[in-house]
């Protein structure tokens, strides 16, 4: 039985497996022959004479090798890493190793691995990798924000009490506060997609060295961009030993303000079922509590709140730490990266929590209902400007006499308004008010299309 350390490994495996199947050490060893394979298929095939032409029966049988890649050859690689104590020389003996049987492939042998040092093949891997991931982690924050968009249109009429500084202020409805989040993310998601991670192909100190010794006819910089474009991965040209990592910190910084923006979401949301103004759909056979019968616990958001914390601790180190190598190249940044897909899966984790939390959202019109009846205080906004169109020298003062720290109902408010020494028009529009009815252009704006 395996022995694994993180909840992500055995309590959450299931929910994020699309993700552990593309950052375990398998995969990880399986992308790396892939990039070596295509680089000496790139040689043999684009850079003749200087490289030894290649057939596609050969390209057919070098392909075979990472296309059939299993568990037998994932182990092959660490009982060789245990000789090397080098992963990526590893995968060099592995890829030698796969040809030797085969007298064609044979002639190749030297060419594995050619003109590269290991954070050639280390950072491209890493790139397709995480782009990879990139695409599924887009489409998983989209759904949320379906979810986000379908509820801000399903509110949209419905009033809510706003509160600012937590104290009742101007209503606004429930539709329009969710259209603020939808608003956020999805100009947050817009950009996502175009937060690449970059590879790198410049040899010991990316100064292409041993590729001008081999032909220094050849631009190896515009080759380097063609193997990379097969790869559909974007070059930095301009780098040390290593990829600098600053696309990796764009991309951590991106998710770190799309979960930054779930995570207010899922605060507020808590605070409305705190506060019974959203319902939590029942699921009979599941507890709220292992003591207390009658609690559904808002534990989806709990859970999402979470993981989002967990998942923007790693983003934010990621994003400090792999942008600072000292000279040319320290090996710190690599027992970092393999820590990357965590991210990821902290993020699925509660885009996923997120979702379940949001199909089980009900709407409490009533106790909705009855929180705006019971601060008509909250008019004291309309009023006070109604007096200065008026001609009221100071209104604001006038109306915080009456309504400052004070609770104040239907009649009171009523009274104070006949009271009013103002135009009969004024005082009819001032008369049609209620809390429920003064949320402004708040149903119009969440049916705005972004």
């Amino acid at each position: 039985m395996a022995v694994s350390i993180s909840p992500l490994d055995n309590r959450y495996a299931k929910k994020v497996e699309h993700f552990a199947n593309i950052f375990n050490e398998s995969n990880l060893n399986k992308t790396r022959t892939l990039v070596e394979i295509e680089w000496l298929i790139y040689l043999c095939s684009r850079l003749t004479p200087t490289f030894p032409k290649i057939s596609q029966s050969s390209i057919k049988k070098l392909r075979n090798i990472y296309e059939n890649f299993s568990i037998s050859d994932a182990k092959q690689i660490k009982q060789i890493e245990k000789t090397t104590n080098h992963d990526v020389k590893a995968i060099e003996y592995f890829v030698r190793n796969k040809i030797k049987s085969d007298k064609t492939l044979m002639m190749y042998e030297n060419y594995i691995h050619f003109g590269l040092t290991s954070e050639d093949i280390n950072s491209t891997s890493y790139a397709l990798m995480i782009n990879n991931a990139l695409k599924i982690i887009h489409k998983e924050y989209t759904d949320s924000l379906k979810l986000i968009k379908n509820l801000s249109l399903k509110g949209k009429n419905i009033p809510l009490l706003a509160r600012t500084h937590g104290q009742p202020a101007s209503p606004s409805t429930f539709g329009k506060e969710f259209k603020v989040f939808e608003s956020r993310l999805h100009s947050q998601l817009k950009d996502l997609p175009s937060k690449k991670v970059l590879g790198k192909w410049g040899g010991a100190s990316g100064n292409f060295h041993t590729f001008v010794i081999t032909n220094s006819k050849i631009n190896w910089i515009r080759e380097s961009k063609n193997f990379f474009q097969l790869l559909s991965l974007p070059l930095n040209e301009i780098t040390t030993q290593i990829e600098p990592h600053d696309c990796i910190a764009d991309l951590s910084h991106q998710m770190i303000r799309c979960n930054n923006i779930l995570l207010d979401l899922v605060k507020d949301i808590w605070l409305y079922i705190a506060n019974d103004l959203f319902i939590l759909k029942k699921k009979d056979k599941e507890v709220g509590s292992s003591t207390m019968p009658h609690k559904v616990n808002p534990i989806d958001f709990e859970n999402a709140e979470g993981n989002l914390g967990l998942a923007n601790s790693l983003l934010d180190f990621f994003a400090n730490k792999l942008t600072q190598s000292r000279l040319q190249r320290d090996l710190s940044d690599s027992t970092v990266l393999r820590n990357f897909g965590m991210a990821f899966g902290y993020i699925s984790l509660a885009l996923t929590s997120i979702n379940n939390g949001l199909h089980k959202l009900q709407i409490n019109r009533i106790a909705s209902q009855e929180e705006l009846d019971q601060n008509w205080q909250i008019l004291a906004e309309p009023l006070q400007i109604i007096l200065k169109l008026e001609g009221y020298t100071d209104p604001y003062n006038m109306v915080k006499k009456y309504t400052r720290g004070a609770k104040m109902d239907k009649q009171d408010y009523l009274d104070f308004v006949n009271n009013l020494a103002i135009s009969n028009k004024s005082k009819d529009l001032l008369l049609s008010l209620t809390p429920s009815n003064y949320i402004g252009l708040a149903e119009t704006i969440s049916s705005l299309k972004l």
